[in-house]
């Protein structure tokens, strides 16, 4: 982004990557499989690169109201400097912050979630998708709770995965009534309480019962999550968890 205001350019989205899909070594593959899908279509983007800090919201899911107001507010200020209006982000966590709660610390954008901008992508005949590798193959999808309770995003995702031509197969568990991958109540980072079962096993095992052979998630949480669950049922090896971008990477020709 800095590289693009110094040349007085404006790029038509920011790319907001989210910690994930800075550092986390799986979340990369996705960071770069969108980044091939924009630059394919000729979708002028940035990044803030340095610039870019956590949104917060670990810190005020936490109950540190303090440190999220200083990330948040520290992020406000280098996104107004460079008049920023769109933003589009793979992470529903990143993407439920800045929409949600950036706007009453000054900070209002027009934010997208990478599955809407994916189905924008193909609705208007920017992606053209082949059926070809996925013709006929389960795919099932697992709803982020960031992104479908909390921001009422259910079809975008399911039409990007129709549009590969996949057979989708839906769990018993799905939409509104969606189960938790664990990851949202911090189970992520956390040894889980006597119970049981893990939360995300027990998810891991619905995704599995519908026989599919990929996983779809939009989520890095969801995806570390249901990668353990399936490791966890040694399926690994037959199940993939892939993100939608991977997917329509795939189906592009440009993995």
């Amino acid at each position: 982004m800095a590289d693009m205001a110094a040349k007085g350019e404006s790029p038509e989205i920011l790319f907001w990557v989210g910690c994930a899909g800075s550092f986390d070594e799986r979340y990369k593959r996705v960071t770069r499989a969108f980044v091939k899908i924009l630059q394919a279509v000729d979708v002028k983007f940035a990044v803030l690169g340095p610039e870019e800090t956590c949104t917060g919201d670990p810190a005020r899911r936490a109950g540190n109201e303090f440190l999220f107001q200083m990330q948040a507010m520290s992020n406000i200020q280098v996104l107004n400097g460079y008049n920023v209006k769109k933003i589009v982000t793979a992470c529903p966590h990143c993407f439920n912050t800045i929409k949600n709660e950036y706007p009453e610390l000054g900070g209002a954008y027009e934010v997208i979630h990478h599955s809407t901008f994916l189905q924008q992508l193909i609705q208007e005949g920017k992606i053209k998708v082949e059926g070809g590798s996925f013709k006929g193959k389960k795919i099932t999808y697992h709803d982020s709770c960031y992104l479908g309770r909390a921001n009422n995003i259910y079809e975008a995702p399911r039409s990007v995965l129709e549009a590969l031509d996949a057979d989708l197969v839906e769990m018993k568990r799905c939409r509104t009534t969606g189960l938790c991958c664990g990851a949202g109540g911090a189970q992520m980072f956390k040894e889980p309480e006597k119970g049981d079962k893990d939360i995300n096993i027990e998810r891991a095992e619905e995704a599995l019962a519908t026989g599919a052979s990929t996983i779809a998630v939009a989520c890095p949480f969801c995806m570390t999550m249901l990668s353990d669950g399936v490791k966890g049922k040694d399926r690994e090896n037959d199940v993939k968890v892939k993100d939608l971008a991977e997917l329509i990477a795939e189906s592009q020709g440009l993995q």
